[in-house]
């Protein structure tokens, strides 16, 4: 399965390839199949000839191979769209890691006789559920991600999953009233302090999206950001919330507050040329500096070798903002990638500290976390604190600053306000807590 392909006949074709998805599905249905267009490449056949045209796209076939490794199944569905199968039980993480993989090592040009090609692409891909040994149900639904990859506004990718979501009145409502939701102000950020835990002082705060529907009341994110990605709206999302931490920060340095606050950022936007422009641009509206903010990032994503992701977050730092990597622990941490990154802090995933009391590696994982952290000459944040015994392990192990419903939910900015000027208080109720345990 390693082998370099001569010829594009040696590529097995739609219906070949079918009878090697169903072999793999049969022995272990544990895979993915991704399927990828060559962007416009009838482009280049028309000008350079259909010789050629093979030539380039045999040598790009040659490189999917090549950089997936030799686990990884090649074949061809049609002229220009290539398919996938990548063994293993894969998330959406997972999948746009691999998408990631893929646009990045092509970002240098196949060269042929004098012309040189960069291919871009649009893929869809799609997890195989367990259970499921239908290959024309994979293939379909991996064509059906393809279909809105082409279609999607922001990102040439699409993940869908095995179960076909019908598209209800409901669902199709939700995602009408996003696009409302941004002419009638019903979008608001929560605030979910950030806590030195020795102390109990509030030193800053995640910013949370919330959606007050008229209807159904205070949504949390996923609703939202599933009507934003069917909308191609999450760069607009995405650029609303970061605009309204900066407003934010500017009413709470009124008010005598002077914390940092935490964005969460979306992939789509650290692949947006208009993104470094647009943190100055807002810094300069509301004349805040960026080092009163941090940007927090999935694992996945902060670890993605990525070279548009690492240039992106190296011009946010070099423009004083603080790089966050969130749910750290969580998905799979290639340690070669975290040695060359630049970051300031790093979050330990909650369900480490939720088990923290039942599952001693729990805490080893915590330590560990907290070596690198000292390697890297960045914080820790523990996610998740909810007891007093939880509390207290981290500040044994001197984890210096937490978040969790021990201390308080994501709340409005009215009562993230009154919570820090009470948060002597709030010291008090846990010290009262913590000699009555």
């Amino acid at each position: 399965m390693g082998e370099v392909h001569q010829s594009l006949v040696t590529i097995p074709n739609r219906y070949a390839f079918l009878d090697r998805i169903d072999e793999c599905v049969q022995a272990d249905n544990s895979l993915s199949l991704m399927l990828i267009d060559v962007v416009r490449f009838s482009d280049v056949s028309s000008s350079l000839g259909y010789q050629v045209g093979d030539i380039i796209l045999l040598a790009i076939a040659n490189r999917i191979k090549k950089i997936f490794g030799v686990d990884v199944l090649l074949g061809r569905i049609s002229g220009d769209i290539f398919g996938i199968v990548i063994p293993g039980r894969h998330g959406e993480k997972q999948l746009r890691h691999h998408y990631n993989y893929l646009v990045d090592h092509f970002k240098t040009p196949i060269n042929f006789d004098g012309h040189a090609f960069i291919a871009d692409f649009n893929v869809g891909a799609v997890a195989n559920q367990p259970g499921n040994t239908d290959t024309i149900k994979l293939l379909t639904r991996a064509e059906a991600a393809l279909k809105q990859a082409k279609e999607n506004k922001y990102e040439n990718f699409q993940i869908l999953s095995m179960q076909q979501k019908a598209q209800t009145g409901r669902a199709l409502a939700l995602k009408a009233d996003l696009k409302r939701a941004f002419a009638n102000d019903e979008l608001e950020i929560y605030f979910q302090p950030k806590v030195e835990l020795k102390s109990l002082k509030i030193i800053g705060a995640e910013c949370l999206l919330r959606w007050n529907h008229p209807l159904d009341g205070v949504l949390f994110p996923g609703a939202l950001i599933e009507a934003a990605e069917s909308y191609n709206m999450m760069n607009e999302l995405g650029y609303w919330t970061l605009e309204q931490a900066f407003i934010s920060a500017l009413k709470f340095k009124t008010q005598g507050l002077d914390i940092l606050l935490s964005v969460n950022m979306s992939p789509t936007q650290l692949y947006d040329l208009n993104f470094i422009p647009t943190l100055r641009q807002l810094s300069k509206q509301y004349g805040m500096p960026l080092s009163n903010f941090e940007l927090e990032l999935t694992e996945d994503v902060a670890l993605s070798n990525s070279l548009m992701v690492k240039r992106q977050l190296s011009e946010a730092r070099a423009l004083g903002m603080k790089i966050a990597v969130d749910d750290f622990g969580k998905g799979y941490s290639n340690l070669a990638y975290i040695r060359d990154l630049s970051i300031d802090t790093i979050k330990i995933d909650k369900t480490f500290v939720m088990e923290l009391e039942n599952n001693d590696v729990n805490l080893a994982i915590i330590r560990a976390a907290q070596v690198i952290g000292n390697a890297l000459n960045c914080d820790l944040v523990a996610e998740g604190i909810e007891t007093v015994r939880q509390l207290h392990m981290l500040r044994d192990i001197d984890i210096v600053s937490g978040q969790g419903y021990l201390f308080s939910k994501a709340v409005p900015d009215v009562e993230f306000v009154e919570l820090c000027r009470s948060e002597l208080a709030i010291g008090t109720s846990l010290a009262y807590t913590t000699r009555a345990s």
